[in-house]
Formats: C-alpha cells, sequence, structure tokens
C-alpha cells in the first residue's frame, strides 16, 4: 500500500450500530472514517420500527470501542438489564454517539452512496489494483454527485431497503409492484396500534410472512381489532404445519418470546386471526374494493379479497452498487464466501456462529469489507454483538494489527433453548403494544443477545424477518445449553432440510 493512500480516509456505508461502531473503532486507532448514510438521522432504519421492543438488553447492544468514546462526553449509560425500544437505541445510544466531535466531523448524512470502485479501473483491471485508492461515489439531497476517493471500504448498510419479493421462488409476484406502488402492500413492521393506527381502523388486514415481525404485527392487529369493531386479519404462511408457528412457548428460555407463540396461537385459535396454511402467493390485483391475493394452496387457488396487506418475508443485501468490486460471495446465501456455510438457515438453525473477523470477510479487492447485517445476505439471523466484533477485527488488519485481528472471540449467555421458526429479525421485537411492557418485566431479568434478521439502512439496525421458506425450520428446544437467539438460529446442525425428515 502506498504512502499517500494510506493518508486517506476509510469510507463506511451506513451509520447504523455497526456503522457507527466501526467508526469507534477507526478512531481508537488513529485512522480516519468517512460516514456515508442514506436517511436523514444515525440509526434512520431503526427509527422505522421504533415502536418495537428489542428482546436483546442494553448490556449486549452497546459496541466497546463505542462506550469508549461516549464515556469522556459524559454520557449517561442506560440501565443495562433494560430492554430498549427501537427508538431508544437510536436516541439514547447511537445519536450522542454521532454527536462526539470525532464521528460528527466524518458523519455524512441524506448521502446515499450509488457506487463503490478503484480509481481509473473498473472490475477487469488488474495490475496494481491494490494499490489503487477505491472510488465511493455519492448522491446528496440537492443532487450532487461527489467523487470520494479512500484506502479502504466497509459496508455497513444493512438490507432494510431491500425487502423480500411476496412471489414464489425469489420473486414478485404479477401485480405486486403495482399494488406497492397504489399503497395497497404497505411497509414491514407498521406501527398499527400508533401512528398508523387509523390506516388500520376497521379494514380487512393480511399478513403473510412466519417470523417474528409476522407476530408482533398479527398481535397487534388484534389489540386493534379488540378496540375497533370491524377489523379483520387473515394471516398466511407457506408452511404446512401451523403447530411450527408458535415456538416453543413455555419451554422458552426467553419469555417474552415464549409469550410472543402463545399470544400469536391463542388469536388464531379463538378465530380473532384466519390463518391460511400452504398458501403461496402467485398473483396480486387492484380492485374497486381493495387487493385481490390469489395463492396457490394444496386444494387449488385462493382468492384472499383484502383492504391492506403487511408484508414479513425479510430482507435481501442490495449489491447492485457494488458491481465494479471484485466480491467472492457464496452462491446460496450471498454472504462473504467463507461466511456462507456457517449461516446457511437450509442446514442451521440452532446455537450461533462462530466469533468471525477480517479474514472471514475479506474479498478479492483488497482492504473492501461488508460487515453487519448485509454481511450475512440472505441468511435470516444476525447478533450485534457479532457484528461489533466483525468490525473490531477488520479495523485492526486495516492498521496493521493482524494478531488483534485474528483472535475474534464472543462471549454469549449460556441459557434456554434454542430458537424457534419463529424468527426474527435485526434487534427484533419482543411484543408489541401495550403487551410490550409486560414481557419486559418478565425477561430483563435474565439478558440475551439479539438475532437481527436482516437489517436497516444504518447497517445492522433493522429488523429483517425469516424469509418465507424458512416456515419449515425447526423448532422446539436442544439438548445442550445454548444461547437464546431470536430468529433461525444459525450456526450448529439442522436446518430447514432437517424438518423433512426429522
Amino acid at each position: 500500500m502506498t504512502t499517500p493512500r494510506n493518508d486517506l480516509p476509510v469510507a463506511i456505508i451506513g451509520a447504523g450500530p455497526i456503522g457507527l461502531a466501526t467508526a469507534a473503532n477507526l478512531i481508537e486507532r488513529g485512522l480516519t472514517p468517512l460516514i456515508f448514510e442514506k436517511g436523514d438521522h444515525v440509526g434512520a432504519a431503526i427509527k422505522a420500527w421504533g415502536h418495537i421492543r428489542l428482546f436483546s438488553s442494553w448490556e449486549h447492544n452497546i459496541d466497546p470501542a463505542s462506550r469508549r468514546l461516549l464515556e469522556p462526553a459524559g454520557w449517561t449509560e442506560p440501565r443495562l438489564t433494560a430492554l430498549p425500544y427501537g427508538a431508544e437505541l437510536v436516541d439514547e445510544y447511537l445519536t450522542p454517539l454521532a454527536a462526539t466531535p470525532a464521528i460528527a466531523d466524518a458523519l455524512h448524512l441524506s448521502s446515499t452512496v450509488t457506487a463503490v470502485s478503484r480509481v481509473g479501473m473498473d472490475k477487469t483491471h488488474s495490475r496494481g489494483r491494490d494499490e489503487q485508492p477505491f472510488l465511493v461515489r455519492v448522491t446528496n439531497i440537492d443532487g450532487t454527485v461527489t467523487d470520494h476517493h479512500v484506502r479502504a471500504v466497509i459496508d455497513a448498510s444493512g438490507t432494510w431497503a431491500q425487502p423480500n419479493p411476496l412471489g414464489q421462488a425469489g420473486l414478485p409476484a404479477p401485480g405486486e409492484v403495482e399494488a406497492i406502488a397504489a399503497g395497497l402492500i404497505t411497509g414491514p413492521l407498521a406501527d398499527v396500534t400508533g401512528v398508523d393506527r387509523d390506516r388500520f381502523t376497521g379494514k380487512h388486514v393480511l399478513v403473510i410472512g412466519a417470523g417474528h415481525s409476522a407476530a408482533n404485527t398479527l398481535i397487534s392487529l388484534g389489540q386493534l381489532a379488540k378496540n375497533e369493531p370491524g377489523t379483520r386479519i387473515t394471516w398466511a404462511v407457506r408452511g404446512a404445519d401451523a403447530s411450527r408457528l408458535y415456538g416453543g412457548g413455555d419451554l422458552d428460555g426467553l419469555p417474552a418470546r415464549g409469550q410472543l407463540g402463545t399470544r400469536l396461537r391463542k388469536l388464531v385459535e379463538d378465530g380473532h386471526i384466519e390463518l391460511h396454511t400452504s398458501f403461496t402467493t402467485t398473483s396480486f390485483a387492484t380492485t374497486d374494493l381493495g387487493l385481490a391475493v390469489t395463492g396457490s394452496t394444496p386444494n387449488g387457488d385462493v382468492t384472499l379479497d383484502v383492504d391492506l396487506l403487511i408484508p414479513a418475508t425479510g430482507f435481501r443485501p442490495d449489491l447492485d452498487i457494488l458491481r465494479e468490486i471484485r466480491l467472492e460471495l457464496d452462491p446460496i446465501v450471498e454472504a462473504p464466501r467463507d461466511l456462507g456455510p456457517m449461516i446457511d438457515p437450509e442446514f442451521h438453525s440452532c446455537g450461533t456462529v462462530p466469533a468471525h473477523g477480517a479474514k472471514v470477510l475479506a474479498h478479492p479487492d483488497k482492504d473492501f469489507y461488508i460487515a453487519g447485517m448485509k454481511s450475512y445476505g440472505r441468511a435470516p439471523t444476525f447478533l450485534l454483538a457479532t457484528g461489533y466484533e466483525q468490525v473490531r477485527s477488520i479495523v485492526a488488519a486495516l492498521a496493521g494489527d493482524q494478531e488483534a485481528a485474528d483472535q475474534v472471540h464472543l462471549e454469549l449467555p449460556e441459557t434456554g433453548v434454542c430458537s424457534t421458526d419463529l424468527g426474527g429479525s435485526c434487534d427484533l421485537p419482543a411484543v408489541s403494544g401495550a403487551e410490550q411492557s409486560e414481557a419486559a418485566d418478565s425477561c430483563c431479568g435474565t439478558p440475551e443477545l439479539v438475532m437481527l434478521d436482516q437489517p436497516a439502512s444504518g447497517g445492522c439496525g433493522t429488523p429483517s424477518e425469516t424469509a418465507p421458506d424458512t416456515v419449515e425450520a425447526a423448532s422446539s428446544c436442544c439438548a445442550a445449553p445454548e444461547p437464546v437467539l431470536i430468529g433461525i438460529p444459525t450456526g450448529l446442525a439442522h436446518g430447514r432440510s432437517a424438518t423433512l425428515t426429522d
């Protein structure tokens, strides 16, 4: 690496928890961060689900380097055993962190990265490639386009802006794009009992998906229906066995999460939610009354006439901005090649991924990394603590401290049973609405790590949701103690494929 290139800053794409943790580690190592955030606020994607309470306590949601940067600034640490809402994570942690002078000077809000390449080189050029700085092209809110030259790039932009389509085979169903444009398909994790209440009151609402995002939304809709007559709820999933959708119940090591499945089961059994299993969405049609959703079932096609649809089918990474970067991705989950087999939900569902850092996350383009939720590609689960360790290792490698980069570790609480197929999202929810405080009381004494499903615009800070096919994942519990995580846990044997024969 040439001296001029060493003098350049390190670009960070995304100002969520992982992006800002990257900046804090760079500052601690004497390197200069340059942070680009698409939103007008740090943690912008988390703000979109700010009404959701996390399963994990503050103890596990604060990056060590970020804490060391905050403490001299007089930051008041939250009660570590408390479970924060998404909005609290932003207001009480990310916003003060972004206000520290070293980060504030490096932070560019309302700045969208549209491409990453090498200065003077497209993907096909090899000679001297490693010595050339990266080029990061950014479009500002006023439309101005600026090219920035940097020594390294860490993409922590998450996946919140890339929801999975609702149709079969990973593709949008015919009419899906038009239904979204018409406002008949909402964004994920709508605040059903809060700011979005009027939109759903007295309506027939369909939820598609089988993870914690779907469960929270359905429970909130159930609360709304109790108070607002005429509100009707339908739930459609691809799985055939409804019992797999409710999780571990009383056996769950996280009471709040177990209660989620128990409440959902009761709403279905009491007739408050109309459940359609083995439903694969094949088309959408806009009608005078709303939206006609057609799906194939074992008994033939079924059409559901609804007013609104809330998607809860997960997210996927946006790789378009990286077309000129030499990536080496797992062909299945679109994670870095060496990480992919460790997190493939087809084969892993219980436990967690081993700690990993710069070596596992490296790509053929030297000093380019994808970190945080986006590093998990299409895999449905992710730990904030995992992301913090990822970027600590990456920054150590950039600083030339290979020994520290290679010594990766992750301390997890050893308690409870493995997670079920009600599988979560980027720091996903415990329970919604009025029942959230009850859930918090039940598990504040048992701090757990949160598993992030798919992410937010600013790095991991967004919930993601289990993809439609993952409703077949294994549930129940493990013989040995495992960290209790949200979602389809990754890292040990058994995944979706195991349920076909188990």
